[in-house]
């Protein structure tokens, strides 16, 4: 990982530094309907970050991980105690989170929230603009924290996706008897954005547009932006003869793919999970020499191995066939391929929805998605129980991954907290408290469930296969310089647990993209099909 980014040396360092002279946006205003719209909108993920624009995460992660600054080593890096970690204490009560704004609050989850309150102070002023029982966050009794699609609990993990915007400041205290474990996941806004003051008395037009938000996250299956003006669809019946590529689509732009749909012809299970991953989604952008997609095509869709119903916002599997709706904008040209590194011949219907672009090429990134197994590992020695999902550099946005897991052996393998690394930070910015709360869920509970932002289609009680997804729609990590996001993995390789994942996120020009196709020999064979 180190070599990686010294490797990538002077030339991104000179693009990054002309584009920060440029790109230091006028302070913007935001209303809260801005904000609640942001819920649902997945263009927006695609404009590039501006100077300034940050999303981190307070959480109560076991503060005897550390990182010490003259020895530049990592220390107690697995502590595990994760359930009651805190600022400090202050006045007889636990500071939980403290930030500088302008910002906004997208996302509150606990494993365990109790009747002992939880205040949420913004802007100096002395009284909290929310004043409640931790439980009271969650269990959708009180306002605005009460419609179902933002408010909700997923295999025994309670979450709260309503924006807390704020202008100048937000500090989090908490009586003693609060609970145990928490996340609260904020965006900070560049200087001069104007924000309003969370306030729980919300007016018509606020209250409507939860609404609106919540009936969007509700229909998850059909694209958020509805029919766009200019859109086209290809649509095709491809035979992807066995060792062959196959074109699906070529585009000429600038345009943007808004929606991809596949249905394939598959065995039944479980020889479906073979055949798809010996298929694979690879898409390329402006004639660039690597796709910027690579991922076998079921996993590509947010579930793994083989197919596994579920619905989310941006992805999902159905009866009716997989379907994506990331906004994947493009400057010049657009290929769309299916590789089938199988036996045999395979046949794939597909839908490529395409659109004119809605604002200048210039403001948009190029949408990456890659599949890998223990790529890019950390270099560190007192890091070997990080295992990375994404490493890389330039100036983007970090969306989501879908984790894999192979763990034949049973016991809980996610004790492991995420820690993302946002353009150099020694120490991470966000800093989990296991792998299934990093998916929205708690205690190990192996429960199917599907959410907008985050689901587990596939889970077998916690002794074969596991499938997790987490998508970063309002939580992007914007990134300038370079960003590693890694998680924990408590079971080595050969117990065996293994892991696979597709890493989802988009960047700008001169970024750097490591990751490239990955042989079919580590794609199967490495867990039985049953």
């Amino acid at each position: 990982m180190e070599q990686f980014y010294t490797e990538l040396g002077s030339a991104v360092a000179l693009v990054l530094l002309a584009g920060m002279l440029v790109r230091t946006a006028a302070g913007e205003s935001l209303t809260y309907v801005d904000l609640v719209g942001r819920l649902t909108d997945l263009e927006r993920l695609a404009t590039l970050p501006t100077a300034g624009e940050k999303c981190a995460q307070w959480s109560s992660y076991d503060r005897q991980s550390r990182y010490d600054e003259k020895t530049g080593k990592y220390l107690d890096w697995a502590a595990n105690d994760d359930g009651g970690g805190i600022i400090r204490e202050e006045g007889g009560k636990a500071v939980l989170a403290e930030m500088d704004g302008p910002g906004c609050i997208w996302r509150i989850w606990s494993a365990a929230p109790k009747e002992g309150k939880v205040s949420i102070y913004l802007d100096g002023n002395e009284r909290p603009a929310v004043d409640l029982p931790f439980a009271g966050y969650f269990d959708r009794t009180n306002e605005p924290f009460t419609r179902p699609n933002l408010v909700y609990e997923a295999a025994k993990g309670r979450n709260c996706y309503v924006p807390i915007p704020y202008q100048k400041s937000c500090k989090i205290v908490a009586d003693r008897d609060w609970g145990g474990y928490y996340h609260f996941t904020y965006s900070t806004f560049p200087k001069g954005t104007k924000l309003p003051t969370f306030n729980r008395d919300l007016t018509d037009e606020e209250s409507a547009a939860l609404d609106d938000a919540d009936r969007i996250l509700a229909g998850c299956g059909s694209d958020p932006a509805g029919k766009r003006p200019g859109e086209a669809v290809v649509k095709v019946e491809v035979r992807i003869p066995a060792g062959r590529t196959v074109k699906v689509a070529e585009l000429a732009g600038p345009r943007a793919i808004t929606a991809i749909r596949v249905k394939p012809d598959l065995p039944e299970p479980p020889a479906d999970r073979t055949a798809l991953r010996e298929l694979v989604l690879q898409i390329t952008w402006d004639d660039e020499a690597e796709p910027a997609v690579w991922s076998p095509l079921g996993d590509f869709f947010g579930a793994a191995p083989g197919v596994n119903l579920y619905r989310s916002l941006p992805m999902g599997m159905t009866e009716e066939g997989f379907y994506g709706f990331w906004y994947m904008p493009f400057s010049r040209s657009a290929r769309v391929e299916v590789v089938n590194d199988g036996g045999m011949d395979r046949l794939v219907a597909f839908e490529v929805t395409h659109a004119p672009l809605a604002k200048p090429v210039e403001r948009f990134g190029r949408f990456h998605a890659k599949w890998h197994r223990d790529a890019m590992l950390p270099a560190e020695p007192e890091r070997k129980i990080d295992w990375t999902m994404l490493g890389t550099a330039g100036r983007g946005r970090y969306c989501g991954v879908m984790l894999h897991v192979w763990n034949p052996e049973g016991d809980w393998w996610g004790e492991g907290d995420e820690k993302f690394f946002v353009d150099g930070e020694k120490f991470p910015s966000t800093f989990g408290t296991g792998s299934e709360d990093y998916f929205g869920y708690a205690w190990c509970d192996a429960s199917y469930f599907q959410r907008p932002f985050h689901s587990q289609p596939l889970n077998e009680a916690n002794r074969g296969h596991v499938s997790n997804n987490r998508w970063h729609v309002v939580d992007n990590v914007p990134f300038q310089q370079s960003f590693e996001g890694c998680i924990e993995k408590y079971f080595p390789n050969n117990r065996p647990t293994l892991y696979a994942c597709v890493a989802y996120w988009y960047l700008g020009s001169g970024g750097s993209d490591p990751y490239g196709a990955v042989s079919i020999a580590e794609r199967i064979g490495y867990f039985p099909s049953k």
